[in-house]
């Protein structure tokens, strides 16, 4: 007898060749409108599915995984983030849980170089002047920005997204700089030629430009708190493409109105989707809408490993791309 297919509910539309290949395999329960799952949607989905497979637009608390029902045994996120899943929940509960690591690290430097880039030469403030109409030419002194090169960048998370903006900011002649909960490899220091600080205090304090690649945690929850953000130098930029929560918003907006530092590339917010108003109106900020991971190549390598990860559970292994209880 045929095994019976896994009951596969999928909470958001994913790319058209990973729902196709998703309903080849499983019994699977898409979401064609794309619409954010209410709660009552949520506990409805995990009271039937065998495998939930969420994003991060949809909280998995606890509240929602006790109504579970027994047939759940995995949870395959579709992205690398896992702080909007209760994992200690789950784990009581036995239940797996998956992500998709690795598959975004690039596209995700890529986004990071691009805001270090716009930010100091005013890319975004260029490109509005033009389409209001009001650009009257060039001028020796109109538009000045600053350069890149020879700045100091400091990276906060060396991991696998880190490393790869080290890499690409190394190539723009910066000056590499991190902070990190453990020292990197000594060959990875001499690749990149970057200089390890165990403050993170101090590092921000003589930092050009910060950038943030470090997880949403209950220990980094605005780990760039007030006191941290006004260590910064008023001629520095901060970049953050890895998760909202870790700045305190507020805290840096009003330091943007008032130039204690120089300005901010964000695609991620304290609130998402809501974004203070008042970031918005400021000229020194760019702000893009969570883009760091938007290509069609890391959305269809992120939904092949949902994939991987949903077979090789429901053909009774471990998957691959189980997160341990070491992350909790």
């Amino acid at each position: 007898m045929a095994q019976k297919k896994p009951l596969v509910v999928v909470t958001r539309k994913l790319p058209d060749a990973i729902e196709t290949r998703m309903m080849e395999l499983f019994e699977t329960r898409l979401n064609l409108d794309d619409h954010p799952m209410t709660k009552a949607e949520l506990v409805e989905a995990v009271k039937t599915a065998d495998v939930l497979v969420p994003t991060i637009t949809d909280r998995i608390d606890s509240s929602v995984l006790v109504q579970a029902g027994t047939n759940l045994k995995l949870i395959a996120n579709f992205g690398t983030g896992v702080d909007h899943i209760d994992l200690a929940t789950a784990r009581q509960r036995s239940i797996t849980v998956t992500n998709t690591p690795g598959v975004l690290t690039e596209d995700t430097a890529d986004m990071t170089m691009a805001l270090i880039l716009s930010v100091p030469r005013r890319i975004a403030e260029g490109e509005r002047l033009i389409r209001s109409g009001n650009w009257s030419g060039w001028s020796p002194t109109s538009m000045l920005g600053h350069r890149i090169w020879g700045k100091r960048l400091g990276i906060i998370g060396m991991g696998r997204i880190g490393q790869a903006v080290a890499r690409r900011a190394k190539a723009f002649g910066m000056s590499i700089h991190y902070h990190n909960r453990k020292r990197v490899h000594p060959d990875i220091e001499t690749e990149l030629e970057a200089t390890y600080w165990e403050s993170l205090d101090q590092m921000l304090a003589r930092m050009d430009v910060v950038t943030i690649h470090s997880p949403h945690t209950p220990a980094t929850f605005h780990l760039l708190s007030a006191r941290r953000l006004k260590l910064m130098q008023p001629h520095s930029y901060l970049i953050n493409t890895s998760r909202g929560e870790i700045v305190d918003e507020n805290a840096l907006t009003r330091m943007l109105q008032r130039g204690e530092i120089a300005g901010a590339g964000l695609d991620v917010f304290e609130h998402e989707p809501a974004v203070n108003p008042k970031l918005i109106e400021l000229d020194n900020v760019v702000l893009l809408p969570h883009l760091g991971s938007a290509t069609l190549e890391g959305r269809i390598d992120m939904g092949e490993k949902v994939i991987i990860n949903i077979k090789t559970f429901a053909d009774g292994h471990n998957p691959p791309d189980r997160v341990l209880a070491s992350m909790l």
